[in-house]
């Protein structure tokens, strides 16, 4: 086989608790975003839209829901002969099965994977953002600088650096300071959670902290802190585009609404780099007589007798007549009963709002309302 110049590792595995009830019975990776969409489909779309033919799924919690949907990587053309998408589940070894404890501890329980495809590069993402990013700019970065590690950031307003895990560069890009979200940020590099390694440092690296028994096995924690005292070659790559974190109710809410408007602050019709999604084929969606729709996106299978206004309707839900279903994301299947009214809320997939009720509320210093997969809430909830 001929050596790979860049694969990805795209870590799919985390449960999602800060998503609560949307996590309750599948993946985060798996959960539906954007009407059509599921979230794991940005970072694939990504992938295939850079050219990144080969990509290792790293799944671990509640991953069937994943596994399906993923099936072959034909939706994002990536069910090519010799590359293509593998799922990787952990297994069970001589020593015993135990779940990833890190995010580095997944990627080295699949290094066989990587060495059998001995690429010059390995990308390794996590599949829970929303983002547009052309990783062959960042490969571009990593090869002029002959990096060991290239960290992909965003700068973030200052009053928010505290968050994240922040990184000090010269004026040449090369990392001179790391610090896991510091009280005083001296930087608003914000890292992203996506790094570019070279091969041999990769292998050489994790197999050097799967040895170290006071290690959490974590790039962030573990990986990237030591690279940096050992001298590495440690560079980062900006990234000015639009991304968000969609990891708790608050941000899902936040960046569903993003997607609406005239000139939304991420764009799902853009062309050039079109996010392809493994959605089932379904017929248009239907507006009733005195059905109403502003400022929405309607998947395909709806059924919209009552009133919408800036939500996002996911495939096969239904909103019935007098129903008022306002500033929420209903997840597919969900269904909003006649002269129900859901205001700021996400419903999970086929959960239901029984007649009459109301759920959610218009003030935005509440916290957004969330009914999970599959359960009813009636008159007495």
């Amino acid at each position: 086989m001929a050596r790979k110049e860049c694969i990805a590792m795209l870590l799919a595995g985390g449960q999602g608790s800060r998503l609560m009830d949307l996590t309750s019975k599948i993946a985060k990776p798996a959960v539906s975003f954007g009407g059509k969409y599921r979230i794991i489909d940005f970072t694939l779309s990504n992938c295939a839209n850079s050219g990144i033919e080969t990509v290792g799924i790293l799944t671990q919690y509640r991953p069937y829901q994943l596994h399906e949907y993923v099936g072959s990587g034909r939706a994002w053309d990536l069910n090519i002969t010799g590359s293509g998408v593998s799922i990787l589940p952990p297994y069970a070894t001589q020593e015993g099965g135990a779940w990833y404890e890190g995010t580095a501890d997944a990627v080295t329980h699949n290094l066989d994977y990587i060495k059998s495809h001995h690429p010059e590069y390995v990308l390794i993402l996590s599949g829970d953002a929303l983002y547009r990013m052309d990783y062959r700019e960042m490969l571009k970065t990593h090869k002029e600088h002959n990096a060991d590690l290239t960290i992909g950031v965003m700068p973030v307003p200052w009053e928010d650096a505290s968050r994240f895990g922040i990184l000090t560069a010269d004026e040449n890009g090369q990392v001179t300071k790391f610090s896991e979200k510091p009280a005083h940020p001296d930087s608003n590099l914000a890292s992203m959670g996506i790094y570019i390694f070279s091969y041999d440092f990769l292998v050489n690296a994790l197999e050097e902290d799967a040895i170290n028994q006071r290690s959490s096995h974590d790039f962030g924690n573990d990986i990237i802190p030591k690279a940096l005292a050992d001298g590495k070659r440690l560079f980062v790559h900006a990234h000015h585009g639009f991304w968000k974190d969609v990891g708790t109710i608050a941000s899902y809410h936040e960046t569903s609404m993003d997607l609406l408007g005239e000139d939304p602050l991420f764009d799902l019709f853009d062309e050039k780099t079109p996010i392809m999604s493994n959605d089932s084929s379904r017929p248009p969606h239907y507006i009733g007589p005195d059905g109403r729709v502003d400022d929405s996106l309607v998947a395909n299978g709806c059924r919209i007798m009552g009133t919408v206004r800036h939500s996002i309707i996911s495939t096969d839900a239904c909103v019935g007549e007098r129903a008022i279903v306002e500033d929420s994301v209903l997840l597919p299947g969900a269904i909003v009963k006649n002269g129900a009214h859901v205001s700021r809320a996400i419903l999970g997939e086929n959960a239901v709002v029984e007649e009459g009720v109301k759920l959610g509320s218009v003030d935005t210093t509440k916290d957004t309302a969330v009914v999970g997969n599959d359960v009813v809430i009636g008159k007495g909830e």
